[in-house]
């Protein structure tokens, strides 16, 4: 929007010993309320001058007494408001003016914000979106406040900023609020310098601001309260609701009802994947999961992510078809104005109190976010649309978030809603460059110096709706950070979408294309999320379910020497075959046979994973092993505890990623707490004396949960072994946890404690997903460092990278020999 206010009382003449000052401020400062706070401090200080929003930041001049004036420039850097995330503020001195009266002008487009800006890493950063502030909930449900029920109650210090923005300066004319023009009273809080609301984007009331509707399939439109009143008994009789959110469409049902959980599960054909549900409260979380002081703050505070919590038991829980078999459920509070009435306020007749919410869409699909589109493809799915006319422009999904219970803090399992687009400091410096991800848990990564941004959540690569979400998620990161960029990053497995897409990219463009191995990305991620510079070396633990390896098995039971330039595989899982490749992940059972097998184990008819499968399924699998017939070696982790999983009964054939070992970690739970010892791999990482053991253990009726217990615990063991011996050789004693296996906490938890209390420096994720979701970050701390730092007569021009620089490169030898003390 544009307007200019003025402090009628801030700011006089200037004096003959006045100073004035041009500043700017970089960083997460537009959408902020930070024009306003600049305002106000003006005034505090009796400076004159002006603000405004630039395209590198907010950008102004202030002049009066140069102490006051100094005063003003610290105070912009140590005292922000509270959403504003500070990185640079830089001034000159510039000629007195000796006009009175502070100004807030229009918005400029361009990056002509002079002391220093410009570059291509100089752009104000959009704020993410965040959870409704105390003083708005209290307006909400205050019956003699104008806002009172107003489903899109917004203020400078809360609500919607990236997924409704559309371009740069940070204004209401570049938001999809723009098309609400703003009644009297709203335009009059807009302008006034003591008003919460000043300069407030979103801001909106009843008369003026988006419209919530109700629609039902051959039923009669409601609109505002009705919608509301009606979407609350629709939902307490059962049915599953299309509720439109801030990022996208999700579908909700209430979580105790069985035959709902169980119809929305059967629609959106979820299989036994856990649904994350919403509380109307922390006392109704408290009621389903343990909630301690660490998760009550992530549950409370303004970003609002899924928490995975600990289930309590003896609770009156979510009906069973919530998250079967799962140790955690996924649970969030209300972070929109909309979510809170959907529970009622005060008076309401009672409805659900808790809700299943999951994404709007079907599995594999993208999140939707469009009205039109949301009828046709949530159509079956959704009983009743509830949604309004403010318009989504960044698809969002729910960001998702663990609080390790060693006291390691929280990790963020999916980073999006309330975390994109806040960027992530680079240690190194890098070239412009686009990292595209794997091809599950896809998120890009967009970075240029020292800064990179997650693109949110996209999801599994595997059909066009995905490919175009993924596409517009590239232009956004390019159009909100400004970055060029002239290089692509991507995975090395042939096959992967997402590397296709960007060889397309990079021939139509005339890019250059890096493909770096999935292991060493992953290490590199954990690398650059803690501040490593450029000649730090880890030891790093990649355990994950796939990765295309060197040569050209499936890794994911890695231990390599690693730093940015280079890596070296010093250890890993013994192969084994995998029956039918990729498709053979959902027959865990198989995976079973394929590792006992590898291990010289006979498959004995009382063994769990054997009875599993049919005489004629044994036969051919036998059969297939024998002759290699669509058998792929792999190393990975993920496969063993899949493995693991089926051998001793708790999960044979799956029905969503990572079923089988979630539901080991689940099945051991019972059992972590007592001294129950750990089966023992041998030399490297051998499983085959753990497997032998854990056959023995079933023979004599070891009940499963500690034979689970037994088995994570074995896996730790076998990591600080192999660790130790790398230290041995070579001195590191940087051990670099990585990969989506150490989502699993009782793992990532054994694993870290045994490793520090030998003496290890232990790197864990936290800001950064340890899954695939992470991986964007490591290919380009891998690739644009290397090409950053390449050596001017190496580059090549267009069209990518030479063949042998398309090769993953490794440590140079004598480096490696220095690094091992000349072993």
């Amino acid at each position: 929007m544009t307007s200019t206010a003025t402090a009628g009382g801030a700011g006089g003449a200037a004096g003959p010993s006045a100073e004035r000052r041009r500043v700017v401020v970089r960083g997460t400062v537009q959408g902020v309320g930070f024009r306003p706070f600049v305002h106000r401090l003006a005034a505090e200080l009796d400076l004159a001058g002006h603000v405004r929003n630039g395209a590198a930041g907010v950008v102004a001049e202030v002049e009066g007494a140069p102490e006051a004036v100094a005063e003003f420039c610290r105070a912009l850097a140590e005292r922000p408001p509270p959403l504003a995330d500070v990185r640079e503020v830089v001034h000159e001195t510039v000629p007195a003016l000796g006009t009175p009266g502070f100004v807030i002008h229009p918005s400029e487009d361009g990056n002509g914000d002079g002391v220093g800006a410009g570059g291509s890493t100089r752009r104000s950063l959009v704020p993410p979106d965040t959870a409704p502030c105390d003083d708005c909930l209290r307006e909400l449900a205050d019956p003699a406040d104008r806002r009172h029920r107003h489903p899109f109650i917004t203020c400078t210090h809360c609500g919607p900023r990236f997924t409704i923005t559309t371009g740069l300066p940070y204004d209401r004319a570049t938001t999809t609020m723009a098309v609400f023009p703003l009644c009297r009273e709203c335009a009059t809080e807009y302008a006034d310098p003591a008003d919460r609301r000043f300069h407030a984007q979103p801001v909106a009331c009843h008369d003026c601001g988006p419209r919530l509707r109700l629609t039902l399939p051959g039923g009669r439109p409601r609109e505002g309260e009705a919608a509301l009143a009606e979407a609350r008994r629709l939902l307490a009789r059962g049915a599953v609701l299309a509720v439109k959110g801030l990022g996208g469409y999700h579908l909700a049902c209430d979580a105790r009802d069985e035959r709902a959980v169980a119809a929305l599960r059967t629609r959106k054909r979820r299989g036994g994947k856990p649904f994350a549900v919403m509380c109307a409260d922390l006392a109704d979380a408290e009621r389903l999961a343990h909630v301690g002081p660490e998760e009550r703050a992530v549950l409370t505070g303004r970003r609002r992510p899924i928490v995975l919590l600990r289930r309590a038991a003896g609770t009156a829980g979510p009906a069973e078809s919530v998250c079967p078999g799962a140790p955690d459920i996924g649970v969030m509070l209300p972070y929109t104005p909309l979510h809170r009435l959907l529970f009622g306020l005060p008076g309401d007749p009672p409805g659900p109190r808790v809700l299943v919410m999951t994404s709007g869409n079907r599995s594999g699909e993208p999140i939707v976010t469009d009205d039109a589109e949301a009828r046709e493809r949530l159509a079956g799915l959704a009983d009743a649309w509830l949604w309004h006319d403010r318009v989504i422009e960044a698809p969002c999904d729910d960001s998702v978030v663990r609080v390790r219970a060693d006291g390691g803090g929280a990790v963020v399992l999916r980073r999006s809603r309330g975390l994109v687009p806040e960027p992530v400091a680079l240690p190194v410096p890098v070239a412009p460059a686009l990292a595209v991800g794997g091809d599950l848990k896809n998120a890009l990564c967009l970075g240029a110096e020292d800064r990179a941004w997650f693109s949110p959540h996209i999801g599994d690569m595997g059909d066009l709706a995905t490919v175009r979400a993924f596409e517009g998620a590239a232009r956004r990161l390019g159009a909100l950070t400004g970055i060029d960029h002239g290089l692509l990053a991507a995975d090395r497995h042939p096959g992967y979408h997402s590397a296709r897409w960007a060889r397309r990219a990079a021939d139509a463009a005339g890019l250059a294309l890096l493909p770096v191995q999935h292991h060493h990305a992953h290490v590199a991620s954990l690398m650059a999320e803690h501040g490593l510079d450029g000649d730090a070396v880890v030891i790093g633990v990649a355990f994950d379910g796939t990765g295309y390896g060197d040569d050209g098995a499936v890794w994911g039971g890695e231990v390599l020497l690693a730093g940015y330039d280079g890596y070296r595989r010093l250890a890993h899982l013994p192969y084994a075959p995998l029956p039918g490749g990729d498709a053979g992940v959902a027959n865990p059972c198989r995976t079973a046979l394929a590792r006992l097998r590898a291990a010289g184990l006979p498959w004995d008819a009382d063994l769990p994973c054997v009875a599993a499968c049919e005489p004629g399924e044994l036969r051919l699998l036998r059969q297939q092993l024998e002759r290699g017939t669509a058998c792929v070696p792999t190393s990975s982790m993920g496969r063993l505890f899949d493995a693991v999983s089926s051998l001793v009964g708790v999960c044979h054939r799956t029905r969503y990623e990572a079923q089988a070992a979630l539901e080991l970690e689940s099945a051991a739970l019972p059992a972590w707490p007592e001294p129950t010892g750990a089966y023992a791999f041998a030399e490297g990482l051998d499983p085959g004396p753990a497997l032998a053991a854990i056959v023995a253990d079933l023979r004599r009726g070891v009940p499963v949960p500690v034979i689970a217990a037994r088995f994570h615990r074995a896996v730790a063991r076998a990591v600080l072994a192999v660790c130790r011996s790398v230290r041995r050789r070579t001195g590191t004693g940087v051990a670099a946890l990585s990969g989506g296996v150490f989502a699993n906490a009782l793992l990532d938890t054994e694993c870290a404690a045994l490793l520090a209390a030998d003496g290890f420096t232990v790197l864990r994720h936290r800001r950064v997903p340890p899954n695939d979701g992470g991986l964007a970050l490591g290919q380009l701390v891998v690739a644009a460092h290397g090409r950053r730092t390449e050596r001017p007569r190496r580059e090549r021009p267009q069209r990518g990278l030479p063949r042998r620089e398309l090769r993953q490169r490794e440590l140079p030898r004598r480096e490696l020999r220095q690094r091992e003390g000349g072993r």
